[in-house]
């Protein structure tokens, strides 16, 4: 693996697993010394670690971590999302493969595990948001669509910003594990209108769920 990707890689575990905190300064010279690589891969780390939204750069003064997502900011999100989810999961219904479900259906076995310890332990967040975004992933793949698995993708940092925001024993897990599974049991059947309502209810109720605390 290229060293600016297993940069990229670290980095993006450091930052869900809390162990650089929101706003924080991002000092290159300090991260080389740190992470004993050159100053260039993780200048290509943090590039793109910005473009995920999990990364800001502010002319002189360099990259810090973002700040935790405000309130307006995650309903923003959520109604981007309402616009772009539910229909990948009903064009991802009508294109359903074996090997498509069984890797859909490793990855809601993966979060359910990760439910008990999401809250609690950080290798059981880490569990967590993996297998979510390993989830949604696999469905906007699957419906077919270049540009809108596109437009998800440019979402992906936005939404483990909301991950991440969502941390410190508030996940939802143990309720966002059935929606999956409401789901993947429509993606199963190939009903596209019962995959839309129920990715439509699940993101809608992610969002409603952080709002609440």
């Amino acid at each position: 693996m290229p060293i600016a990707d297993r940069m990229y890689d670290v980095l993006l575990h450091q930052f869900m697993a809390g162990e650089r905190q929101a706003g924080e300064s991002l000092n290159i010279g300090a991260l080389s010394r740190e992470l004993d690589v050159s100053q260039t891969p993780l200048r290509e780390a943090l590039a793109r670690l910005e473009h995920t939204g999990l990364v800001q750069r502010e002319a002189l003064r360099g990259y810090r971590v973002a700040p935790m997502m405000t309130r307006h900011e995650v309903e923003q999100l959520r109604d981007a999302r309402l616009v772009l989810e539910p229909l990948l999961a009903r064009e991802a219904a009508v294109r359903a493969t074996p090997d498509f479900l069984d890797a859909l259906r490793e990855s809601v076995e993966e979060f359910e595990a990760s439910v008990d310890a999401a809250d609690t332990e950080t290798q059981g967040f880490d569990r967590y948001w993996r297998s979510d975004d390993r989830f949604h992933r696999l469905i906007a793949q699957q419906a077919g669509n270049t540009f809108l698995a596109t437009a998800y993708n440019a979402l992906g940092g936005q939404i483990q910003r909301f991950r991440l925001f969502s941390k410190l024993g508030r996940t939802g897990a143990r309720l966002a594990a059935p929606e999956h599974v409401a789901i993947l049991e429509a993606l199963v059947e190939g009903d596209g209108a019962r995959a839309e309502a129920a990715m439509r209810a699940h993101v809608a109720g992610a969002a409603d769920r952080l709002l609440q605390q």
